[in-house]
């Protein structure tokens, strides 16, 4: 969602050791994919982003995948990304393919619309405490945002919860109140609860943080439409964990209108946030 479109690159996987810390900026591009500072090598896979209101940009086809009856606006959310190797598009059923300049901005925010609204997945889930978390119980009536992602993560995933803490203390403590932030791992075997809580609290004490068994945590992830893989160790040790990186924004409703993808800043948020929590 930026003016300039981002160059592309060879793809590449990134590499991690130990959870990362991360000061607001903005996010890395949708399709981004790294192998970390620590690697010998470090290359980034840059993707297209929408245009909308950040102006035009190379027309790039994705293909949508997950759930068949989320159309434009989540389809573009689809692909791969983030932080890992792996490939940059997927498919659904209908093997339709949309272009990212076809994409539109929700009306009066900064987000990307769903073409058809998303009602809240039925999330279980064991939270940092250890204890079992329902998602549409314990975010009733607020907006909810939910991200897939992993503490090991080098770039996007602390970036993003970065933009998002930052976006979120700039607005009112009534509206703090109202909103719930929750972050689902994909990397399971090392995001244990306690590692998570940690990790979290390092951008704001009140995101939740949740984990499962990677089959638990996979069929919630295409329930959202978010493709991920199941992470794998390299010979050398490293790690390679893909996922999709979209922020996914539930209304006090229980559905999910908006999106946010790559290139959306912590004023973005502060701006959004504010016209999420009463319902628009």
């Amino acid at each position: 969602m930026d003016a300039t479109p981002p160059a592309e690159h060879p793809p590449a996987e990134h590499q991690t050791a130990e959870p990362q810390t991360a000061e607001p900026q903005t996010a890395e591009p949708q399709t981004a994919e790294h192998r970390a500072a620590d690697s010998p090598e470090r290359r980034t896979r840059g993707g297209g982003q929408p245009s909308g209101r950040r102006g035009g940009g190379r027309r790039r086809a994705v293909p949508r995948v997950g759930v068949g009856a989320l159309a434009l606006g989540l389809a573009l959310a689809f692909a791969l990304t983030g932080c890992g190797g792996g490939s940059a598009t997927s498919a659904d059923a209908n093997g339709v393919i949309v272009h990212l300049d076809d994409a539109t901005d929700a009306s009066g925010l900064r987000g990307t619309s769903l073409a058809a609204p998303m009602p809240k997945p039925d999330v279980r889930l064991t939270d940092t405490g250890g204890q079992p978390y329902d998602l549409r119980a314990a975010t009733t009536g607020k907006l909810t945002l939910v991200y897939f992602g992993y503490s090991h993560c080098p770039d996007v995933c602390p970036t993003t919860m970065a933009d998002i803490a930052a976006g979120l203390s700039e607005t009112s403590a009534a509206v703090q109140q109202k909103v719930s932030v929750v972050f689902i791992t994909t990397d399971p075997e090392r995001d244990t609860p306690a590692v998570l809580h940690s990790w979290l609290a390092q951008f704001n004490p009140a995101f939740v943080g949740l984990t499962g068994t990677w089959e638990q945590i996979a069929g919630y992830a295409d329930q959202f439409g978010i493709p991920v893989e199941k992470p794998r160790q390299q010979a050398d040790g490293s790690w390679v964990v893909d996922h999709g990186s979209q922020v996914t924004a539930f209304g006090p409703d229980g559905v999910a209108r908006v999106v946010y993808l790559a290139g959306i800043t912590p004023a973005d948020y502060a701006h959004d946030l504010p016209t999420l929590v009463k319902g628009a």
